[in-house]
């Protein structure tokens, strides 16, 4: 294992830190490591074009003709 030296750290970050660390009954280190883990190792989210890509060949684009396109014009923005 590495070990990682955070400097500079804002004092409201270092106090959030130890807060989060206690309501899950361990230690800041142990927190920060956790939180690091969550944010660099969790899959990468798919881009939209990604998924569709994946999207299996189902069905005719008739399908999914929009029957009217009017409710744009209703629709608040």
């Amino acid at each position: 294992m590495a070990n990682l030296i955070v400097r500079n750290v804002d004092a409201d970050i270092v106090q959030a830190l130890k807060a989060r660390a206690g309501r899950h009954g361990t230690s800041a280190e142990a927190e920060h490591r956790r939180i690091l883990a969550q944010a660099l190792l969790r899959p990468r989210r798919r881009t939209f074009a990604e998924v569709l890509v994946r999207m299996p060949g189902v069905g005719e684009d008739a399908d999914f003709e929009r029957i009217d396109a009017s409710f744009r014009d209703h629709v608040p923005r």
